[in-house]
């Protein structure tokens, strides 16, 4: 079972990755980074993502079956209400991967991919298995 510097690096070997980091979405941190950042800096990344990430998984609208999480948090062992989250922009796509752990659930995986050499459904797929696996702690 990989840790975080493992996945990331595994992430980095996906088609078109250009960097990957995993982000805890209540502090804005990023608790580890590889590759280019988007904009040259992971941790202003991390803190913008994390604003993003917040805000969707907080989000009652957008759980499924259309009920929110008790307070707008994730309770320990349970799912985050959101699995992913795309963002397009005009030369890149933006992967955010929830990751269910045991404890609380407040982390993402954050994949940058090129959008011409990147395949989007195939990196999907792959950033759920490495979620999946991932150890934390």
């Amino acid at each position: 079972m990989p840790g975080i510097d493992e996945s990331l690096l595994e992430a980095m070997r996906l088609p078109g990755a250009r960097g990957a980091s995993l982000v805890d979405w209540i502090s804005g941190l990023a608790l580890g980074a590889v590759g280019e950042a988007p904009g040259g800096d992971w941790e202003a990344t991390a803190a913008e993502t994390a604003e993003l990430g917040r805000h969707v998984a907080e989000s009652g609208s957008l759980a499924a079956g259309g009920g929110g999480t008790a307070g707008g948090t994730v309770e320990p062992g349970n799912e985050p209400p959101v699995e992913d989250l795309i963002a397009t922009t005009g030369d890149a796509y933006h992967l955010l991967r929830f990751v269910s752990t045991p404890f609380d659930s407040t982390v993402f995986l954050h994949l940058w991919l090129d959008r011409n050499d990147g395949n989007l459904a195939l990196a999907r797929i792959r950033l759920a298995e490495m979620a999946d696996r991932l150890v934390l702690g």
